[in-house]
């Protein structure tokens, strides 16, 4: 038996107990490990993302409970933790698939811990036979962790002569012949993922978890927007970061922001600061002040110096700040 859980209807879930009523709560954090409450402080840092914070606490809840219950000789269900996650670039995926990992290290359920992000590039071949090889070399380095392959989708995008169904049936083989071994999470564009799962009837009841990434919200793109200035010692003053939420509001409305979420407020960001850096190379003796503060001068020129990012385009290879 598995569990499926689905964030798209999911709420705070309450039931009536000889007149009582029960309401599910996160785990009280000052009982956990110090290396679990470490992981689950991270995760509470993340902006947003309350429901995928919500099914993280209720997947930790049912395996120690499962633990539990084994101790007291209670029949126990498996814990099958392969994942769905559908959600527009830059809306955590990757953040959250790496902090799985480092959370099903401590919880036992994979022995290493570490995330293996991958593309479709990376598992299929030219030739027959070379796609099933260059999977098996990339569940080889998951062994112990977790494989993430983003854009999941593009696995079925040939149709039936393509290789990539050869990857996805390997993939699909692995999960049952070394199904403690690993854990697999397959990402993308929520519509794209849809279609990818209903081309493979039998490929969505391997996956117990779906989990869907909201947009983030202007608000909480702001909030981003803070911490990566605050990371790097910098002070947006008041009128830069209305700069920023008057472009926000303005372009909320188009894809825009959809496309990028979070990876737009980094590209913008890191914009801004080399405008800073045109904006002062002339002054001899910066002020301290004046090295932190980002004016709404530098987020105006950010703007210019941008394009929408359309989803078909290459990923974005900035370093400076991490991937959302």
């Amino acid at each position: 038996m598995k569990i499926k859980i689905n964030l798209q209807s999911r709420e705070v879930a309450k039931s009536v107990v000889n007149n009582s009523t029960i309401t599910t709560t996160e785990p009280m954090q000052e009982m956990f490990p110090d290396e679990i409450k470490d992981i689950f402080a991270d995760i509470n840092n993340l902006i947003g993302l309350s429901k995928v914070k919500s099914v993280i606490y209720e997947v930790y809840a049912f395996k120690e409970i499962q633990k539990k219950r084994q101790k007291e000789q209670l029949k126990t269900l498996p814990t099958v933790l392969h994942a769905i996650f559908r959600g527009n670039p830059g809306s955590g995926k990757t953040t959250v698939a790496r902090l799985l990992a480092s959370l099903y290290k401590e919880m036992g359920v994979i022995s290493k811990g570490h995330l293996v992000e991958v593309e479709r590039a990376d598992l299929v071949g030219e030739f027959i036979g070379h796609t099933a090889q260059k999977t098996r070399d990339n569940l080889k380095k998951a062994q112990g962790g977790v494989l993430f392959i983003d854009e999941a989708y593009s696995l079925c995008r040939g149709g039936e002569k393509d290789f990539g169904k050869e990857a996805i049936d390997a993939l699909v083989k692995a999960m049952e012949d070394r199904k403690n071994e690993f854990v697999l999470i397959l990402a993308g564009y929520p519509k794209e993922m849809e279609m990818f799962l209903r081309s493979n009837p039998g490929l969505s009841s391997r996956f117990p978890l779906h989990i869907d990434f909201p947009d983030y919200s202007i608000e909480e793109l702001l909030a981003i927007a803070e911490i990566m200035y605050k990371e790097h010692q910098y002070n947006p003053d008041i009128s830069a970061y209305d700069e920023l939420r008057q472009f926000l509001s303005h372009t909320n409305t188009s894809n825009y922001t959809s496309q990028g979420n979070a990876r737009t407020i980094r590209n913008i960001v890191e914009a801004s600061l080399r405008a800073q850096a045109i904006r002062l190379i002339n002054n001899p003796k910066p002020a301290i002040s004046d090295l932190q503060l980002i004016m709404s001068n530098d987020i105006r020129y950010a703007l210019k110096q941008l394009t929408p990012v359309s989803p078909n385009k290459s990923k974005d290879r900035s370093t400076l700040y991490p991937s959302t």
